[in-house]
């Protein structure tokens, strides 16, 4: 069955339950049990090594192997054949199964990873992370900068040979944080290439897919009306508030509160998207999270990184769901100051003057009393 057929089916199956909102403080359907098809990609074996792992040498990690759909089909490049691969899988899949291929990619490096690089991890986080810059830069959401911009160039020229030389399926959406890193990465990542008019790059900003949201600056994002005036072009989805009313500067998520979150984003998508071919552009963290929803091994991402994922879904019967559990948020510490030491050792790490506060060291505009208390969602592993 076409995957759009597919989808509007599935849809149907769930005409019984209340019709779920765009915005994403509503309540939205958790029954979609999500698992990664392994023997695709070399980021999926557990011998490939993320540290030194290159996409861009390896065709973004696709395995050269036959496919049952392509047999005798030796004149196709590898991307073809894996293209006619999915679509089987789709047209053989049951009527609640649906697969789609998913390029998460992360953002080119930006200030505040080169800061975090000059302080050291420890002091970055209990101090330098908490203030929006220093006297040189600013890295509350931080923009990318001169190694981020030629990393996200490295990705638009890959993914231009892909596609001229590989025929690599076109991505038929694209969705991006709403932070700064990615909006630019995605820009110059997609832009200028030689994309069909039905499949343009008109990206969809979406909360859900920030960073997992913290006491740094970098995790705050701007205005809703700053994306619009600086991304023109970009559509910024159903519900998104003018101002950030997930970061406090006092809490932070938890894992278990982060996976809740993805889980929700995945499920908006596969919902709402008929494509198979899908580009996200996100960050380290969200994209750890992300995996571990689709039962992907861990797989880190350098700056600018791209890894691949072939995604089963299942939908499943509401008498199926998992049980639906609260996440709570935590408050984090911090110095006032710079801190005496900043050392490696979980043990001793940063080491402050004084006494840590939770109190924010820069001024915070969001008056959303509520705050960012809870996400509720599945509990991950009980899928």
């Amino acid at each position: 069955m076409h995957p759009i057929l597919r989808t509007t089916a599935v849809l149907a199956l769930w005409t019984s339950q209340a019709t779920a909102s765009q915005n994403n403080t509503a309540p939205w359907p958790t029954c979609i049990k999500y698992s990664t098809v392994t023997g695709y990609f070399l980021q999926d074996e557990p011998d490939t090594n993320a540290t030194t792992f290159d996409y861009t040498e390896h065709d973004f990690g696709l395995i050269k192997r036959n496919y049952p759909a392509t047999a005798g089909l030796h004149q196709l490049t590898q991307w073809q054949k894996f293209e006619r691969q999915v679509e089987a899988l789709n047209a053989d899949a049951p009527l609640d199964t649906v697969y789609k291929v998913l390029f998460l990619g992360r953002h080119g490096e930006g200030y505040h990873n080169a800061a975090e690089s000059f302080y050291g991890t420890p002091a970055w986080n209990c101090y330098w992370a908490e203030l929006n810059g220093n006297k040189t830069v600013r890295w509350a959401d931080a923009h990318i900068d001169a190694a981020g911009i030629e990393q996200a160039q490295i990705a638009h020229n890959f993914w231009k040979h892909e596609i001229e030389d590989q025929k690599i399926p076109y991505p038929q959406s694209y969705y991006t944080s709403p932070l700064s890193r990615c909006l630019q990465t995605a820009n110059i990542t997609f832009s200028g290439l030689d994309l069909p008019a039905y499949y343009p790059f008109v990206p969809t900003v979406k909360e859900l897919l920030r960073e997992g949201i913290s006491i740094h600056t970098c995790d705050h994002r701007r205005s809703k009306s700053y994306i619009q005036e600086h991304f023109p072009f970009y559509n910024i989805e159903a519900g998104f508030t003018e101002d950030d009313e997930l970061w406090d500067g006092v809490r932070k998520e938890t894992p278990d509160a982060q996976d809740a979150r993805s889980k929700k984003w995945l499920d908006q998508v596969f919902v709402t998207d008929d494509h198979t071919w899908i580009s996200v552009t996100s960050h380290s963290g969200e994209i750890a999270s992300t995996l571990r929803v689709l039962r992907h091994q861990e797989f880190s991402l350098n700056t600018g990184a791209v890894i691949p994922v072939l995604v089963k879904a299942e939908f499943l019967p509401e008498s199926e769901a998992p049980s639906t559990t609260s996440w709570s948020w935590t408050a984090s510490s911090h110095c006032t100051s710079p801190p005496m030491t900043s050392l490696q050792s979980k043990d001793q790490g940063c080491r402050c003057t004084g006494s840590k506060v939770t109190t924010p060291l820069v001024k915070v505009t969001n008056t959303n009393t509520a705050g960012p208390t809870t996400y509720r969602g599945p509990y991950r592993r009980a899928l």
